[in-house]
């Protein structure tokens, strides 16, 4: 039964959305600000977080990068009541896997969950033997799902890994960006693009690269992106 810690100031909202998780099958624990839910975050161990954007006290985004900080793998779905792509831009930025604009149907957001903790299973697995790719000082386990750089493990959020995955394995070819959404995150309506440029973005600094020059994850401008394995 996967845990899903629901982090929500409102009252109403918090207690509506909680009874959906839980007739959704889903063991619920719900806290009103972020204090309390970097505590739940150690002692609950959610497999997945629902974090509300607009939050008194701690804010939203600080409690996104403490989660990260406590556990980089940790799934969160991000909630706001603006749709404002600065906003969800912000958030996203801030390490957050993916996000629902409230009012939030209980269907949606359950979709949302079910997706994000897909791909903290990792890619849907591949015959034959196990592959352990390197790429200079670069080294991608998909049999282990980790990534090591020169080394040292690197650290990443569902989301990153899902994504580096699906590039790497095709070294050369470009994805376009609704590509990458329908297969990384399981959107198919158009509009999300900011999902992957932020993922990217987030990715390309865990991976050292350089911002103007990205050796491994590459954009090819009008069309989306591609890794290079040089």
């Amino acid at each position: 039964m996967p845990r899903v810690l629901l982090i929500e100031d409102d009252r109403a909202v918090r207690e509506g959305v909680a009874l959906a998780l839980r007739r959704q099958g889903h063991e619920a624990a719900a806290v009103a600000t972020g204090e309390d839910g970097l505590e739940r975050v150690r002692s609950f161990r959610p497999d997945v977080v629902v974090l509300d954007l607009m939050l008194p006290g701690l804010p939203g985004l600080d409690v996104c990068r403490r989660i990260r900080a406590l556990d980089p793998t940790l799934p969160i779905v991000m909630a706001t009541a603006r749709g404002d792509d600065e906003d969800i831009v912000v958030g996203l930025e801030a390490g957050a896997d993916d996000y629902v604009v409230k009012p939030v149907r209980a269907r949606v957001l359950e979709a949302r969950i079910r997706a994000v903790l897909r791909r903290a299973g990792g890619p849907p697995a591949e015959g034959g033997i196990p592959k352990i790719d390197t790429y200079g000082d670069l080294t991608v386990d998909r049999a282990g799902l980790s990534v090591t750089r020169g080394g040292v493990p690197v650290p990443l959020a569902p989301s990153e890994l899902r994504l580096l995955l699906l590039l790497s394995a095709s070294p050369g070819q470009v994805f376009s960006r609704q590509q990458l959404l329908e297969a990384v995150w399981e959107h198919s309506y158009h509009g999300d693009a900011r999902l992957v440029d932020a993922c990217v973005r987030r990715l390309r600094v865990k991976l050292g690269e350089p911002p103007r020059e990205p050796r491994y994850i590459q954009t090819v401008r009008g069309f989306g992106y591609r890794f290079a394995a040089r």
